[in-house]
């Protein structure tokens, strides 16, 4: 059996938000176990105009290849409703993309690690630096606190409060 590696998964959702991010986090549970979770955060869409998603960053270790992560994400979204037939901008019920797989670099089973969006994005970058600050970006070599601190695209992110399993994951900005 393989060792375990870190992976970290971004979770998105812009249609009826609190139910699949909830069912994401069950099923991202029974997996693997305990979950390091991030805050959630509200955030406007990005490239569309749509209603804004709740966001996201969940740390699992496991000892699944990159394809059977991406084959279970897949059929999870699926199984929540994601539909593959409309423009990839547009509202989804749940989104969940494998951020980074250890210190793996380039294309393995068709994901590119360490995903783009991580240096791109607010809502894939602060949840990431608020559960894995010390952690390094695996091509860049900066930690994710610090490529946080210096992020700066103008996209706004609130902290929302939210529950899951009697748990309180986030508190609201306030």
């Amino acid at each position: 059996m393989a060792a375990a590696v870190r992976v970290y998964i971004s979770i998105g959702s812009n249609v009826d938000r609190e139910r699949y991010v909830r069912a994401a986090l069950d099923a991202l549970s029974a997996w693997f176990g305990e979950l390091i979770i991030s805050p959630v955060y509200d955030s406007e869409a990005v490239g569309f105009d749509g209603s804004p998603f709740l966001n996201l960053v969940v740390g699992v270790d496991t000892s699944l290849s990159v394809a059977e992560l991406s084959k279970r994400f897949k059929q999870l979204e699926a199984d929540n409703g994601r539909r593959r037939d409309v423009p990839k901008f547009s509202a989804r019920t749940l989104d969940l993309d494998i951020l980074t797989y250890g210190s793996a670099v380039g294309r393995i089973d068709g994901v590119e690690l360490p995903r783009g969006e991580i240096l791109k994005n607010a809502f894939v970058l602060r949840p990431l630096a608020d559960i894995a600050p010390e952690a390094k970006h695996p091509v860049c070599g900066k930690t994710y606190g610090q490529l946080w601190r210096e992020y700066d695209t103008g996209q706004k992110l609130w902290p929302v409060g939210f529950s899951w399993q009697g748990r309180q994951i986030s508190h609201a900005a306030g």
